[in-house]
């Protein structure tokens, strides 16, 4: 719990939390009290009450009308979760029969309704990320809201913008979008929008600061790592897209395990009360991760609505908090605006009217009713979603496409499909089936939670996964493509130095790397993998490497090898992976993802590497400081002018691109003031912030042979911020022979800098570098745009 200096609330509101470490006054003491820590993370109160602005008018009318109906044991009961009668629910809240409200169903989320049958498996966050297309990204998350809607469930647990990526080895890296707050924003506001067109509530998460798993949660008497962000990087990167999902309209917010400043996040009042609830202008509810409640009323004081999945804390069905408003600790006016907030939340979705009945099952060994959810209307999605995420990074000597190979040779782990997917007994509901043990090697190496050896990886692990129709793995794809090119087919997915056919026209390879949620990765490489390569390319001089990879996988033991001739970065595709693949491997359609991170040549390269460990004094408080601030990625790799193997953005298609026509101009009547004009706060933020304040044009032309996709990308150079940063980026389809013109608007927000000092967005006044092309180190046109002030 934060301490309570009544002199400080004011201040605390309005000034910043710069990072500051704890002041040692004995470098050998071993911290054992929290309240060493006390006032790191100011005290932001009251919590706020939202009066339903905007597009949330009429739903904020009906939720005071029927919450003012409710007793105050009633209302506590819909902000604690249920212990009993969940019927497959994730989590339940209270419910209220009396006045028709049945409470609210929440499920996970990340690529797909878990714990369930008969719904799909869609292609992960990460995966998304790489497609950089959000109209894809939006019908992603209408088609898969629509499945949860068929089942009865209220809430959507996704999407993931934190982690974002700080940590490389972050292991549930692949659940976001990728390491750009623009990227991140971008396309998880288009989630929230398909999501919540579909009437369900999206659940934007972890917030915030959840950039590790390794001692997220507390453990004997060990704290939560705490993550510790200054007041600048957490405004530029960090709640960025939260941001951008709030503005689309999320009704919902899930806080973190870690502490943020030292105070845990689901309790930390600057961050809920302060930046989200007052900043952002949020109207929606705050829902605790599961397990992640560590105070009584002072949580719900600091902001937080629900708590899940239950709470000796707040009272098996609420009664501690009504106890505290009995006894003056906790404001009626609160628990009230908690309960109004969810009901509101509710409403918004439509979720009063001709909502369907629940249609999971407590268990799937009995026998239950079976809702099937899938639309047949979603395969289009669904296949587009699974071949835009694949990143084609080296192709040399024609090595792709294939056209029409007499005998081809398919070698690894990750080719075929896992040796079982049984809801029954099978641990895929937390994508799991991939690394059962198996016997890969006669020679003991340790591959735990690195790999997954038991078949072809389609998403991660962990809560985000769920249990697939279907899996189209590489290999089944490649055999009935084989039937109809008459192609002669030798495999060997065992061996680590497999006999090679000296005729095979080309060698396939196919590795993974996988990570779970509550571990980190072991690494961003594995020996056995990389020794695959390296020996089949020995022995084939046409190997092409396609890697299942929940986020950045190093590739520098074999990359520069000259039989190594093409190289995918497959990500996580979802139950059509093999079926996506084949057809860019054989040219139906040109790859067209771009990567959403870069990649190194070695780990030393990323200025954050590994994640932080309780140690010296800190050994029961861990401490991750955030001290490389916004110079994360490629805004570090640009600043201290190293040379990635792969950049942040790049990606290889089947034809060539011309970027010709770059103009640039400041928006009539736009105010270019320093500061943001005095305007209402909307969801997502004082809402000039959101104004247009220029544009940017360009050309893209279609020179080579063959119809494809470019993702043209904007990068610009704020005054007093990194050398470049993406603000603007479209993707198109261009037949050959044809170009398209792309624009790019350009914000107050995206155009500004956060100022500590001032407390506010403002716009710096001269010239602002521009850029635009086809990665963060590919860009041929060059530009300046000049802001003045008015």
């Amino acid at each position: 719990m934060e301490s309570l200096n009544p002199k400080s609330l004011l201040r605390a509101a309005l000034l910043s939390t710069a990072l500051c470490g704890p002041s040692i006054t004995n470098a050998q003491d071993v911290i054992t009290d929290d309240t060493y820590f006390y006032g790191q993370s100011p005290p932001v109160y009251p919590s706020p009450e939202m009066p339903g602005n905007g597009s949330w008018a009429s739903a904020y009318s009906k939720a005071v009308a029927l919450v003012s109906q409710m007793t105050m044991a009633e209302r506590a009961n819909l902000t604690v979760g249920q212990s009993e009668g969940l019927n497959g629910c994730n989590g339940l809240t209270g419910s209220v029969p009396r006045l028709n409200f049945k409470g609210i169903c929440m499920n996970d989320a990340g690529n797909g309704l878990r714990d369930t049958e008969l719904v799909n498996s869609w292609p992960s966050g990460v995966h998304m990320g790489a497609s950089w297309n959000k109209n894809l990204t939006y019908h992603r998350g209408y088609k898969m809201a629509r499945e949860f809607k068929a089942k009865g469930i209220n809430v959507a647990l996704g999407p993931v913008v934190g982690p974002f990526g700080r940590v490389p080895i972050g292991g549930r890296n692949w659940e976001g979008m990728g390491t750009d707050p623009y990227l991140s924003g971008k396309l998880a506001a288009q989630t929230v929008s398909g999501i919540q067109d579909a009437g369900i509530i999206a659940s934007v998460k972890h917030f915030i600061g959840n950039e590790q798993e390794y001692k997220r949660n507390p453990s004997g008497n060990v704290s939560a790592v705490s993550s510790n962000i200054d007041d600048k990087t957490m405004h530029e990167l960090y709640l960025w897209p939260f941001a951008d999902t709030v503005h689309a309209g999320a009704a919902c917010v899930m806080c973190s395990y870690n502490r943020l400043n030292n105070s845990y996040a689901c309790q930390n009042s600057k961050a809920q009360n302060g930046l989200l609830k007052t900043e952002l202008g949020f109207e929606g509810f705050v829902v605790s991760d599961w397990g992640a409640l560590h105070a009584g009323y002072a949580a719900a004081e600091a902001g937080l609505d629900i708590v899940m999945p239950s709470s000796d804390l707040w009272g098996v069905s609420g009664e501690n908090l009504t106890a505290s408003v009995a006894n003056g600790s906790l404001a009626e006016s609160r628990l009230t605006d908690m309960a109004t907030r969810i009901v509101a939340s509710w409403y918004q979705m439509g979720q009063d009217e001709d909502f369907p009945e629940l249609g999971l099952a407590s268990s799937y060994l009995t026998p239950h009713a079976k809702v099937n959810a899938r639309d047949p209307s979603s395969k289009p999605i669904l296949l587009s979603g699974a071949m835009e995420g694949h990143v084609l990074v080296k192709n040399i000597n024609n090595a792709l496409p294939l056209k029409k190979p007499e005998l081809l040779s398919i070698f690894g782990y990750d080719a075929p499909v896992p040796s079982q997917s049984n809801i029954g007994n099978s641990r895929y509901s937390y994508g799991m089936e991939a690394i059962l043990d198996l016997n890969i090697t006669d020679t003991p190496i340790d591959i735990s939670l690195q790999i997954a050896s038991n078949g072809t990886l389609i998403a991660g692990g962990g809560s985000g996964s769920n249990a697939p129709p279907y899996i189209s793995a590489p290999f089944d794809a490649l055999q009935e493509q084989a039937y109809n090119d008459d192609t002669s087919i030798f495999w060997d997915f065992v061996s680590v130095d497999p006999d090679v056919d000296a005729g095979s026209d080309a060698c396939l390879v196919f590795l993974n790397a996988y990570s779970i949620e509550n571990s980190d990765r072991p690494g961003l490489y594995d020996d056995f993998s990389d020794t695959l390569v390296n020996n089949v390319a020995s022995k084939c001089n046409n190997t092409i490497v396609t890697i299942h990879n929940v986020g950045i996988r190093l590739v520098d033991q074999w990359i520069e090898h000259p039989n190594v001739t093409a190289v995918i970065f497959g990500h996580l595709p979802g139950q059509d992976s093999g079926r996506a693949l084949v057809k860019l491997l054989y040219g139906v359609e040109s790859f067209s993802g771009k990567l959403p991170y870069t990649i190194a040549k070695n780990e030393s390269d990323y200025n954050v590497y590994n994640h932080s460990a309780p140690e010296g004094i800190y050994t029961q408080f861990p401490q991750s400081d955030f001290s490389e601030g916004v110079y994360l990625d490629y805004r570090d790799f640009d600043a201290q002018n190293i040379t990635p193997r792969f950049e942040f953005g790049f990606g290889l298609t089947y034809t060539t691109f011309e970027y010709s026509d770059l103009s640039s101009s400041v928006v009539s009547n736009a105010s270019t003031a320093y500061f943001p004009p005095i305007t209402t706060i909307i969801q997502g933020g004082a809402q000039s912030l959101w104004d247009v304040v220029a544009k940017v044009q360009a050309t893209v032309s279609n020179n080579g042979t063959m119809t494809a996709m470019e993702v043209a990308q904007l990068y610009v150079g704020i005054p007093n911020g990194p050398v470049r940063q993406l603000r603007g980026f479209e993707k198109v389809n261009i037949p050959v022979g044809e170009s398209a013109v792309v624009e790019f608007e350009l914000t107050r927000r995206d155009l500004s800098e956060w100022s500590v000092e001032e407390q506010s967005w403002v716009l710096q006044q001269g010239s602002y570098g521009i850029w635009v092309g086809s990665s963060s180190r590919d860009l041929p046109l060059s530009g300046n745009l000049i802001i003045g002030g008015s």
